[in-house]
């Protein structure tokens, strides 16, 4: 307590507390540019840190991060646009809490969520990683890819009241997943070298979400009276608060565990909070036309999650996503290097960091929560204004993700199938899920093949994975308990409970 005392000590300088309240507002601006993101912010400002101390430096690009992970939740709500690939989930519902005139609640309820589990996630931190290094580095291959067979299981929870379509849709996910060359031979690249690496997430989503539905509402303009989005009340209402906190809560409990993971991140959480929070509901035919749930509790997992990918990067050296790679680029510039004995040789530096993220934190709801109101009467523009910006940001951050024009063809082709999901009615959420979890999942499956030689024994010999494995089973006998049950009690199809479509 006393090391954090003295980190906040640092941390409240004048100077240092300038360089946090800029990196907020930086990375919250950032956050707002579809595929800009925090980590090429950070990179972009290194040259500019090396005059500063290395305080000061890692303070503004923790404010940075933080700020990132919460801005992209403001376009995903206001514009269907993904700021960042974390922020996809939350596209879902409040986008539909947007466009029903609750805005304002959908981004205060983004805003205070972020701050409940940024700050979990920070004591979280603090608490546990000066001694996290030897539990991070026990979880093998065999594991992560148990983990992420039981995330891509839950897919089916989220295919639609079409199960055929939902499927469609996670195949076309996947197969887009599949493009590049991972495995050392090309796979559906047609020949273009350019589609080696494949397809970067943000480009799909922003596609999807972002274009699919600029065309959509452009294929209808002439059909439809021009209408303009009423903002609504400005604050959220005590039953807003009434369904947020245990969202805000179990989004926490999903983030943290998923971020301190070698390899975890921010996307997986987001979508297991919102599986969650749609089993769990009071409100089920809510979902999928705008639950407060849904915004809530994958707001919480994100910025969770940023909290608990601070843990392998300062008790082992790993970073886990891009902006962590790039702040460890920046303390090794300093000549520091992150392991199990730094926070003992960096008492001051590390503690100054730590006290910065809980000053971040505060500063976002500070600096955010009064201006829900304000980003909500974006929704009041015309909408061909609207969209005419929205198309103009998603093409600067899908050129941004690579600077390179092909990233621009890759955008119309993949908005053209956004547009074609819409008309056929494919749900829109499964294609993403499997965009992110079919490579993370491939890769786990070839790493342990390749440490065990080809035995396929040892997917299951970690006991992680028999427990995960063991958890799957149980939720598919429970699923078609459930089944058999509701198919037995309802004769009647105008009865029985309609699911609702994502």
């Amino acid at each position: 307590m006393e090391l954090l005392l003295d980190g906040f000590a640092t941390a409240l300088t004048p100077t240092n507390l300038l360089f946090a309240v800029i990196g907020v507002l930086l990375g919250t601006a950032v956050g707002v540019l579809p595929g800009i993101g925090p980590a090429m912010t950070v990179a972009l400002l290194l040259p500019v840190t090396y005059s500063v101390s290395p305080s000061s430096a890692l303070i503004l690009f923790a404010g940075i991060y933080y700020g990132g992970m919460y801005g992209g939740s403001t376009t995903s709500i206001l514009l269907n646009t993904p700021g960042e690939s974390s922020s996809v989930v939350t596209a879902l519902e409040g986008n539909k809490m947007a466009k029903k005139g609750r805005a304002a609640q959908a981004l205060a309820t983004a805003a205070v969520g972020s701050f409940i589990a940024g700050t979990i996630g920070t004591v979280l931190l603090v608490v546990l990683a000066p001694n996290i290094a030897d539990l991070v580095v026990q979880l093998g291959a065999p594991s992560y890819f148990a983990i992420m067979l039981l995330a891509l299981f839950a897919v089916t929870a989220v295919l639609g009241s079409s199960k055929l379509r939902g499927f469609v849709a996670l195949f076309l996910g996947l197969s887009i997943g599949l493009i590049g060359t991972s495995t050392g031979q090309a796979r559906l690249t047609f020949g273009e070298a350019k589609l080696a690496d494949g397809i970067d997430i943000v480009v799909v989503a922003v596609a999807i979400f972002a274009i699919g539905e600029a065309l959509w509402v452009a294929a209808h303009l002439r059909r439809k009276p021009l209408e303009i989005i009423p903002v609504g009340q400005p604050w959220m209402s005590r039953a807003d608060w009434g369904r947020s906190w245990k969202p805000w809560l179990r989004g926490t409990a999903f983030g943290f565990p998923f971020g301190a993971l070698p390899a975890g991140g921010a996307e997986v959480p987001t979508f297991l909070s919102y599986i969650t929070e749609r089993r769990l509901t009071k409100h089920p035919e809510e979902f999928g036309h705008g639950a407060i749930e849904g915004v809530a509790g994958p707001e919480a997992a994100n910025n969770a999650s940023a909290a608990g990918t601070l843990v392998p990067l300062l008790a082992i050296g790993l970073p886990t996503t891009a902006t962590a790679a790039v702040i460890l680029v920046a303390m090794q510039n300093y000549g520091l290097q992150p392991g199990p004995q730094f926070m003992d040789a960096n008492p001051d530096l590390v503690w100054a960091l730590l006290a910065s993220l809980f000053i971040a934190n505060t500063l976002l709801l500070v600096i955010n929560l009064p201006l829900a109101p304000v980003w909500a009467k974006l929704l009041q523009i015309p909408r061909p204004y609207l969209y005419a910006g929205i198309l103009f940001f998603a093409s600067l951050g899908a050129y941004s993700v690579n600077f390179d024009a092909f990233d621009l063809g890759l955008l119309g082709l993949l908005g053209l199938l956004g547009l074609a999901m819409r008309r056929f009615g494919l749900p829109v959420l499964p294609l993403i899920i499997g965009v992110i979890l079919g490579p993370l999942l491939e890769l786990q499956l070839t790493q342990a093949l390749a440490i065990s030689q080809g035995d396929v024994s040892t997917l299951w010999g970690e006991p992680v994975a028999v427990v995960v494995y063991l958890v799957m089973a149980l939720l598919l006998v429970g699923t078609i308990v459930a089944g058999r049950r509701a198919g037995a009690g309802t004769s009647d199809p105008e009865n029985e409970k309609q699911e609702v479509s994502v």
